[in-house]
């Protein structure tokens, strides 16, 4: 979104903007090195497809993906901060087997590991893992060598969970949490996590909580503002050391 990106780009020295298919790159420097801000767009076709073509386009070192998420961990509150040590993928299930008039229960599902197998995941028994997208430990280092730099909540490590549902059920929220170690949930991390790991590419995701319905935590759209603010330090201190 633009409150996602706009303090990002308006950082940037020398910016300029570059548009490939639907999707908006700028290009600038960040203490004289070169770094892209791309608008991803909503939901994971979007930002799979977005860091596909930044990685052919510009090459990256590393990638950080950041902004909002709603918090899955009671203990998280408004404005916090998930560096996410895991991505997982919550929009892949295989569902039980129910006959026509018995309903649905979402609580039932298994999850469904897309990469295990090139034969069915759906009949594959080894697929049915959760896959988790692990960070890259010297961008996570450079994540947590500024977190006393962000005063507007607490900066933690968790995992972040992704999928193209808006969760709002408290039990499932609850068993994502339990069962997944969720600390919040978005609609972008695992897979732009997903496309980084296929080109060994570095990479975090940063998410601020702007909402959080396991606590009663009302949404606030200016946590993006915080967030990114905070991503900024985290880009300069990793551009900064030493490799």
């Amino acid at each position: 979104m633009p409150s996602e990106t706009d303090g990002l780009v308006s950082r940037l020295e020398d910016a300029h903007v570059e548009t490939v298919g639907g999707w908006t790159f700028w290009r600038g420097l960040i203490d004289g090195h070169p770094a892209i801000v791309s608008k991803t767009m909503k939901g994971e076709a979007n930002v799979a497809a977005a860091t596909a073509i930044a990685v052919e386009h510009f090459h990256p070192a590393a990638i950080v993906n950041e902004g909002t998420a709603g918090g899955h961990d009671p203990r998280l509150q408004v404005y916090d901060i998930v560096l996410g040590t895991y991505a997982v993928n919550l929009g892949s299930f295989k569902t039980g087997r129910r006959d026509l008039g018995k309903g649905s229960n979402p609580l039932e599902w298994t999850p469904l590991d897309l990469l295990a197998s090139e034969g069915s995941a759906g009949m594959d028994p080894k697929a049915r893992t959760m896959r988790r997208f692990r960070a890259d430990d010297q961008l996570l280092a450079a994540a947590n060598s500024v977190k006393a730099t962000y005063h507007r909540g607490r900066v933690v490590e968790g995992v972040i969970g992704s999928s193209d549902v808006w969760n709002s059920e408290l039990d499932r929220i609850e068993q994502m949490h339990r069962q997944y170690g969720t600390s919040v949930e978005d609609m972008e991390t695992a897979s732009a996590a997903q496309i980084a790991g296929v080109y060994r590419i570095p990479f975090l995701g940063v998410r601020v909580v702007s909402n959080n319905i396991t606590n009663g935590g009302t949404y606030d759209g200016h946590a993006a503002e915080a967030c990114l603010e905070y991503v900024f330090s985290v880009v300069r201190a990793y551009v900064r050391a030493p490799r």
